[in-house]
């Protein structure tokens, strides 16, 4: 399978009692998709799933599935602490006819990597889909390092990973000695750097509320291989970037980021709090002198 595009980790919007809002959520995914992201991934750090039961995990899977409709990939995340339960969710992604499933390092109990790739394997016998692995240290405690590729790399169905280590030294490792595992953009401020060694696939929280730049960054880079404008679109982006990577509330941002669209995302579940005022008015500045700034790029200012 070949990943290429943008790929969405969609919200899970939620009702003021924090119950998932269906409606809602259906307007998140068809926005989504109407704007042309490529894929849509459920159950990613973004979509709050570690602060979800499994039920609501299976249900949000075929409630996204049934909304796609086919229109874009989808990949369903399988995270979590305990192999078993990772197990589980990747039955049901093949239930739902998933098109891929996103692997990451169960959080807390700080495999080593041939357990950790032990836990991917054990994922990956029982799935038989497309996999997408995702390398998030600072959450996860632990890396998916040499030893961890060379031993998940004895089977094809690791096609691609999502590299968030902020690392440019993994970038650089991955590109030139796991050509057979597809590189993905995991580190938003990092794209640029990421399409010039030749990435084909960005995941972004970000295109959750601003799908057009990011998608315009993309085609930029990758397809028409202009980096002099990909360089202006992404100056112009970093401001946000700074907020999403750094500003320590990034579930929080892209949540009240929705409601710039007209789209209700509703709070993030405990124990993240809403963003206060001053920080729902600093990030709708940056957003609007972005969007600025993006439209005079786009009219060849």
């Amino acid at each position: 399978m070949k990943f290429e595009g943008i790929y969405t980790p969609v919200i899970t919007p939620y009702r003021d009692d924090f119950s998932i809002d269906r409606e809602r959520l259906a307007e998140v995914v068809d926005f989504l998709i109407e704007s042309g992201v490529h894929g849509i991934i459920s159950a990613g750090t973004t979509g709050e799933y570690y602060a979800q039961s499994m039920q609501e995990r299976f249900e949000l899977m075929k409630l996204i599935k049934q909304q796609v409709k086919g229109r874009c990939c989808y990949i369903v995340g399988t995270g979590a602490t305990r192999t078993e339960d990772s197990i589980e969710y990747a039955r049901a992604a093949v239930e739902v006819d998933a098109d891929a499933i996103l692997v990451t390092t169960p959080p807390y109990a700080i495999p080593t990597e041939r357990e950790n790739a032990q836990h991917a394997l054990a994922i990956d016998e029982i799935a038989k889909l497309p996999i997408m692995l995702y390398n998030y240290p600072d959450r996860m405690g632990a890396h998916m390092g040499e030893e961890y590729l060379d031993l998940v790399s004895g089977s094809a169905n690791f096609c691609a990973i999502k590299e968030s280590t902020g690392d440019p030294n993994r970038l650089h490792l991955l590109a030139r000695e796991y050509p057979n595992i597809q590189l993905s953009c995991g580190m938003d401020d990092q794209a640029l750097e990421f399409f010039a060694w030749g990435v084909r696939s960005w995941v972004c929280a970000g295109s959750n509320f601003a799908p057009e730049i990011h998608l315009a960054l993309y085609r930029a880079c990758v397809l028409e291989g202009d980096f002099d404008k990909g360089r202006r679109i992404m100056s112009a982006m970093m401001p946000l970037m700074a907020v999403l990577e750094q500003g320590g509330k990034f579930i929080q941002c892209v949540k009240h980021g929705m409601s710039g669209r007209g789209l209700t995302a509703g709070p993030p579940r405990k124990p993240l709090q809403p963003l206060d005022e001053d920080g729902k008015r600093s990030l709708d500045e940056v957003i609007s002198a972005m969007n600025a700034a993006f439209a005079d790029i786009e009219a060849g200012k």
